[in-house]
């Protein structure tokens, strides 16, 4: 097992030990609280932790070699088991956010909203703590599995964070204008929270489906593979004529086709380039595969056309 394999199975039973042990304080704060949006955050942190059991029993996969019988190597599991989790979060806080809806429609309930400022605001701080231990561990580790606990807990952070202000506040609204509010606040809070986190749930799916199907990445990546590569090709006075860029779960996989203008081309030379683009790109990307291929000057309208 290779030392970025362990540290990625660390943070994932750093991950899966925090999770479990915020899920049973939640649940068992939602039973004695009765809140929608305590369960919420219970249920969503309980469908993650299925989630990483998976991941740590398949971690290996990810990174075993490519072969001829599997040319990317198992990288697209990784981005399948990410669409599963994120359609889970999307169940679970669908599902949550039709029963909040429901209980308000039939007139809402009370809650403590003392008691339930007080907890978010420790399962928040718990959450920085987390948070900051798996970013300063993913220093030496390229991988969208990592990558999506450190968005799990931020957005852990954030509603943790904004329940606390939020019940804290709504401790006043009986003493005020606004205290036939009251009954429903703590659903209008479970509903801001699938609010919140929908986009990113949905951003992280988009691009899972993306890797899945081996869409192009994103255009700001593209543009930064294109400049890193032209820069050094115009070194070798290489003229690049085609970007293939495939991203499978953690790898980025480019293939850049260029001409030369002379009838002959040292291995040597091609060997150099090869070199310097897979060192800049694995030094300034992460984790990825390049290679250079020579192709003639009309290879995109032979082969490309519009």
């Amino acid at each position: 097992m290779s030392s970025t394999q362990k540290v990625e199975q660390r943070i994932l039973w750093i991950s899966f030990g925090a999770g479990a042990a915020f899920a049973i304080v939640e649940f068992i704060s939602a039973i004695l609280t009765q809140s929608q949006s305590v369960l919420m955050d219970a249920a969503y942190d309980a469908s993650e932790l299925i989630i990483i059991i998976l991941t740590l029993f398949l971690t290996p996969l990810f990174h075993r070699p490519i072969s001829e019988k599997c040319p990317y190597g198992f990288a697209q599991v990784e981005s399948i088991f990410i669409i599963i989790k994120s359609f889970m979060m999307l169940a679970v806080t669908v599902s949550l956010s039709v029963n909040s809806i429901h209980l308000a429609i039939s007139g809402g309930h009370t809650v403590d909203g003392g008691r339930i400022s007080r907890l978010q605001l420790v399962l928040g701080l718990a959450s920085v703590v987390i948070y900051a231990i798996i970013r300063r561990m993913n220093r030496s580790v390229s991988s969208p599995t990592v990558h999506a606990e450190l968005l799990g807990w931020k957005m852990d952070i954030g509603y943790s964070v904004g329940m606390a202000l939020a019940f804290y506040a709504s401790t006043f609204l009986g003493r005020s204008p606004l205290a036939f509010v009251a009954p429903y606040f703590d659903q209008i809070v479970a509903v801001i929270i699938v609010l919140l986190t929908l986009p990113e749930t949905v951003k992280m799916l988009w691009r899972a489906i993306q890797d899945v199907f081996l869409f192009s990445p994103e255009q700001s990546l593209v543009e930064e593979v294109k400049a890193l590569c032209g820069e050094i090709l115009g070194k070798y006075a290489f003229q690049p004529v085609f970007y293939d860029i495939t991203r499978t779960g953690r790898c980025l996989w480019i293939a850049v086709y260029f001409c030369i203008r002379e009838d002959t081309l040292s291995i040597p030379t091609l060997r150099s380039a090869s070199d310097e683009v897979q060192t800049v790109l694995q030094e300034k990307i992460g984790s990825c595969s390049s290679e250079l291929i020579v192709v003639p000057e009309d290879y995109r309208e032979l082969t490309l056309p519009e």
